[in-house]
């Protein structure tokens, strides 16, 4: 009887031991869909930006194997303190509006970092943001983003497959140039030099079909090239700003 019962045990140990090892397997994979999409919004006119910049760098080197992107939009709202920098763009201002919108938190800063547009960082806090990146990266991804791109001169064709958004979704497509160095002549900057990374030149928002298949034609940045830039895709909802899946196009 002892033994009948010490068998028992012993079974019941090998499940239980099978069951967690399941957990993990399904906890590995999960990471594995995650993304992470780092928005930061900066300028070369903001004093406290430039560690966030070079703090962007090294998540891209570190995480360049892995479902991490990153986006380094430089807003116009520091043109007007003494430097205009030549990455500013309106329509990223826009952009960083609408988060505050999105995430009911004004006002509005550089330099400000959104991870998959659901939760804000100051950018060169690296323990909060390399710990926002994890928590991102353990979610799955809702949406499977495809992207095929084919340059023909000054012209990128970009095909997109788009399974798994939700009926408020849009794909946001992103030129991106991977560095650049500006010497800065006035402002809070001046007399230095200054490292960027990820510098969105372009960013296009295309409505999905309800197959979330299509393709669109952009006008490349001047210099663009296969190794300098690429091309980042994002399905993001268009209510709550929430991003839903991304990936690097195939060039």
């Amino acid at each position: 009887m002892n033994r009948i019962k010490l068998i028992h045990a012993f079974l019941a140990l090998v499940f239980l031991m099978s069951i967690t090892a399941f957990g993990q397997n399904n906890n590995k994979k999960g990471v594995q869909n995650g993304i992470a999409v780092l928005e930061l919004f900066t300028s070369e006119g903001c004093s406290s930006c430039p560690p966030a910049d070079e703090f962007m760098g090294k998540i891209q080197k570190e995480y360049q194997e892995s479902k991490v992107y990153v986006l380094s939009y430089h807003v116009d709202y520091w043109d007007r303190q003494g430097w205009k920098d030549i990455f500013s763009n309106p329509d990223y201002t826009k952009r960083q509006y609408a988060y505050a919108d999105w995430l009911g938190k004004e006002p509005i800063y550089t330099p400000q970092l959104i991870i998959n547009g659901k939760s804000d960082f100051i950018g060169s806090q690296e323990n909060a943001v390399r710990s926002g990146i994890k928590k991102a990266l353990s979610t799955a991804a809702s949406a499977d983003v495809t992207l095929e791109a084919m340059q023909s001169g000054s012209k990128l064709t970009i095909k997109h497959i788009v399974k798994g958004s939700s009926k408020n979704s849009q794909l946001l497509l992103a030129i991106v140039q991977k560095t650049a160095k500006s010497s800065i002549k006035r402002g809070e900057n001046a007399n230095r030099t200054l490292s960027h990374f990820q510098i969105v030149q372009h960013l296009h928002t295309i409505l999905l079909k309800e197959d979330g298949n299509g393709s669109v034609t952009l006008t490349v940045p001047k210099g663009f090239n296969s190794k300098d830039f690429e091309v980042i895709g994002f399905v993001q909802d268009a209510k709550s700003g929430a991003i839903l899946g991304a990936n690097k196009a195939i060039l």
